[in-house]
């Protein structure tokens, strides 16, 4: 057994030298199979850096280590795991995303050396274009409820690259091809594990959609140069009988923090609801850390409010943790209840409703609401993030102003 094991060892240390590996790596989901790309660096004969790529993301994972003939990837910003053995020159394993840390989702890990295309190669046929924007349909197999969004896409041969828009966030960096006449497209980061599977017909598209290793959806497409969501700025707002927000909720050290408190008075305050299990949160939080610390002198103050999946004081610290490393947080964050709307809806009786995370609300001076904004457009979506930055920015600064 000992003999395996260092023969075990010698192979990861062979293939994983000090030079950068890339490898086409995929997870298994109810019937279908997701890829996406792995680049391993050695940093000393233990330790690994590792990154998911999806189009022009490199998303960082934790240091992985090799433990008896495994190399462990850990995500511990989502409570999610790759588990690795090397034979020759390919990976198998499994990914394993931990719900609640009671139980777990665990689905078929596979990769093979070298990361030279995503579904097929560049000299595959193709018949379809699907540059451009389209207006979309998701249906709920179960429930039959119907959400739509935006797809945009670039295409480059049979390479594709895109996002879909929604008004509680975008699907982040998608990444595939165009094969004969269906498009393919796919990402994971982690967390997200998604997957598209789409018919084209002229100016239409019909598939299916895996969110995760056992969920999936309904997808329609219509070509729409013109397709937009609904105004984000409007689902969420205080209720008339309120004239302010207000709330009073724990920090990391168990003290009370409350909006109306002398810290924040007379200041620009930016309220973000977040939550760390959630990709398009942490993009939020990749852009507000260093925000706020080139403008907290002017009179910027940013709350993080945190919906975790427990309300376990010991658990969200670690969490917090975890997201201030990574991102170089120093803003307040605050412990202000469970994952979902109806518990951030209730925390925060004076707004209507939160519909999704995230959800930002930027204050003024005088402590009024000027803008409330659902969702978050990230890097992924091109040109609405740049939009966003700018007339975030622009915002605040007249804000500031004021």
């Amino acid at each position: 057994m000992k003999k395996l094991l260092f023969i075990s060892l010698l192979l990861f240390a062979g293939q994983l030298n000090a030079q950068t590996t890339r490898w086409r790596a995929t997870i298994q989901l109810d019937g279908a199979t997701l890829p996406f790309g792995l680049e391993i660096q050695k940093k000393s004969n233990n330790n690994f850096q590792v990154y998911i790529l999806n189009a022009s993301e490199r998303f960082q994972t934790d240091d992985a280590s090799v433990s008896g003939d495994s190399l462990i990837i850990p995500i511990s910003l989502f409570d999610a795991e790759l588990v690795v053995k090397m034979t020759d020159k390919s990976l198998t394993g499994f990914y394993r995303k931990n719900k609640g840390r009671k139980s777990f989702i665990q689905s078929p890990f596979n990769a093979t050396l070298g990361y030279n295309f995503r579904f097929v190669n560049n000299k595959t046929p193709f018949s379809a274009n699907v540059q451009g924007k389209w207006a979309v349909n998701f249906t709920n197999f179960t429930t039959k409820k119907v959400s739509i969004s935006v797809g945009e896409f670039k295409q480059k041969g049979n390479a594709v690259t895109g996002t879909f828009l929604t008004t509680t966030g975008d699907y982040r960096f998608m990444d595939g091809n165009i094969v004969g006449d269906s498009l393919f497209l796919s990402t994971f980061d982690g967390s997200h594990s998604f997957m598209l599977r789409a018919k084209i017909e002229g100016q239409k598209m019909t598939g299916i959609f895996h969110t995760g290793v056992r969920g999936s959806k309904g997808m329609e497409a219509v070509r729409n140069e013109k397709a937009e969501l609904p105004d984000v700025k409007k689902l969420t707002y205080l209720k008339e009988d309120f004239d302010k927000l207000n709330f009073t909720f724990p920090n990391e050290n168990g003290q009370k923090i409350s909006l109306s408190d002398e810290a924040f008075k007379g200041k620009v305050v930016v309220v973000q609801i977040l939550g760390s299990w959630c990709p398009n949160c942490m993009d939020e939080s990749r852009y507000l850390a260093p925000f706020y610390k080139k403008t907290k002198d002017k009179g910027l103050e940013i709350i993080g409010l945190a919906y975790e999946i427990k309300l376990d004081s010991a658990f969200f610290r670690t969490k917090m943790n975890l997201i201030r490393k990574r991102f170089g947080i120093e803003y307040t964050l605050l412990q202000a209840g469970v994952n979902n709307a109806e518990s951030a809806s209730e925390s925060l009786p004076m707004l209507n409703k939160v519909v999704g995370f995230p959800t930002m609300l930027v204050i003024d001076k005088q402590g009024k609401i000027r803008e409330a904004h659902t969702g978050f457009s990230g890097p992924g979506t091109g040109h609405y993030y740049t939009e966003w930055v700018s007339q975030f920015e622009s915002l605040i600064e007249k804000l500031l102003k004021e």
